[in-house]
């Protein structure tokens, strides 16, 4: 039987204090239609049917071989070495959740203070918390910071050239907060985003701003003049970024940022339409009272012996709400641990070689599509692995040739904007090479 805490003597009384007779009249206000409606459902199958039906079903899905890929908007198809998947199939790691005992969870601790320490390695940081749900949360945790951290500021001014998935995630965070949010439009000319756009906002109800590194359109923009922008108006800089453009550029800690959120599915987590994925954050020193989530230590015990502790664990499940920095209450620490493997195998010299190698694949794709015929580069600014791309006709009617190619093709910006239907985000990774980019050019002509 299930499990149902209330008796028969608590349902009464709970009905009693709500002034109703019966748990039918609770739900009398929802129409009957829609409290017991028809379903169409198809006839009962067996196993051998149902397993028949998914195949069928999974067959339906365009699967391109490796290399045929170029989407990319936020979520990338990297190779992922084996040892990741070996080490993560462990059953210490695989199972693993949340170390509310961490005397006795001393391997998953060791890695969580791994994961914060390359973390904070990479985006050039002093301190990073043991990961967020995933990129779009860790960004508005981010902004949050910026308003935590000024207690007077109110006011998050965000780029036009931010992930627009972030930014919806942005308002839900913010909503019934008292909070300014301003988001500038996506910028008309090229796809780039300038310190000046700020200028109508840099007063003192500035909390923070938010940047992205590279944009959602993949230009690289002046990260260092929007730093002295916001600091200049006492407000702070909040980057977005991802993980493996970081092998390349100077890190967002070195071009002034104060806080850095990241999507870290690139790090070894398969795309797994959607998700889970796992959100990167750090910031500085200074400012790690209003990082939320949770930090790994390393210490000493009374014998001298190393071990491995939760610290500042400023979640609402450990004080008091009110004091709680965040109602995150988990981390996705089995994709962590995915991440930590994943650069723990490649170190450093194989990390910049996986983003030279994005680079140059993205920069030999942008050259010969450029050279076709009715197409264009439309991204004015220097870019890592992703541009935009003018197309003669719709971008939705592209991608669907590609598609009958046995090719997933770039993100139409026309979900975006109607008037930017001519517009296709395109991507290259380490997985695009030059015959590959061939046969994409060659059904592109």
């Amino acid at each position: 039987m299930s499990f149902n805490p209330h008796t028969d003597d608590d349902r009464t009384a709970m009905l009693e204090t709500i002034g109703v007779a019966s748990v039918a009249d609770l739900f009398a206000a929802v129409g009957a239609d829609v409290r017991f409606p028809t379903l169409d459902l198809p006839p009962q199958l067996t196993e051998m049917e149902a397993a028949a039906r998914m195949g069928a079903l999974a067959e339906r899905n365009l699967a391109p071989a490796a290399g045929m890929t170029f989407l990319g908007a936020g979520s990338y198809h990297h190779f992922v070495p084996a040892t990741v998947g070996q080490i993560l199939a462990r059953g210490e790691f695989y199972t693993a959740y949340t170390p509310y005992q961490p005397e006795v969870a001393q391997g998953t601790l060791q890695v969580i203070y791994e994961f914060q320490s390359m973390v904070a390695a990479l985006t050039g940081m002093e301190v990073a918390n043991a990961s967020m749900y995933d990129g779009a949360s860790a960004l508005a945790e981010g902004a949050l910071m910026g308003v935590s951290s000024s207690k007077k500021r109110h006011r998050i001014v965000v780029a036009g050239t931010v992930h627009p998935r972030y930014r919806e995630v942005m308002r839900t965070y913010l909503t019934g907060l008292p909070v300014e949010l301003v988001e500038l439009p996506i910028p008309a000319n090229g796809f780039v985003s300038r310190a000046e756009d700020l200028t109508p906002y840099l007063d003192d109800e500035l909390a923070c701003v938010v940047v992205q590194y590279p944009s959602f359109f993949g230009g690289i923009e002046d990260v260092a003049a929007f730093a002295e922008a916001a600091h200049g108006a006492g407000g702070l800089l909040v980057v977005g970024t991802y993980p493996v453009p970081l092998g390349l550029l100077k890190t967002p800690g070195e071009l002034g940022a104060d806080v850095v959120a990241a999507e870290g599915q690139a790090l070894g987590v398969a795309q797994s339409y959607g998700g889970p994925y796992v959100g990167l954050l750090a910031t500085k020193q200074k400012f790690v009272r209003q990082l939320p989530g949770r930090l790994a230590g390393m210490t000493r015990d009374a014998e001298g012996k190393r071990g491995f502790v939760l610290a500042l664990q400023t979640r609402e499940q450990h004080i008091r709400r009110e004091k709680a920095t965040s109602n995150i209450c988990t981390n996705q620490g089995l994709m962590a641990t995915a991440a930590t493997v994943h650069m723990a195998s490649l170190g450093p010299e194989g990390f910049r070689e996986v983003a030279s190698r994005c680079y140059q694949n993205a920069h030999h794709l942008a050259e010969r599509v450029a050279a076709l015929d009715g197409y264009r580069v439309a991204l004015a600014a220097p870019f890592f692995h992703e541009f935009v791309v003018e197309t003669p006709v719709a971008a939705k009617a592209v991608n669907a040739r590609l598609a009958e190619a046995g090719i997933v093709g770039g993100y139409d910006l026309g979900a975006l904007d109607a008037a930017l239907d001519h517009r296709m985000l395109l991507c290259a990774t380490e997985l695009n090479d030059r015959v590959s980019i061939e046969r994409f050019v060659a059904a592109l002509r």
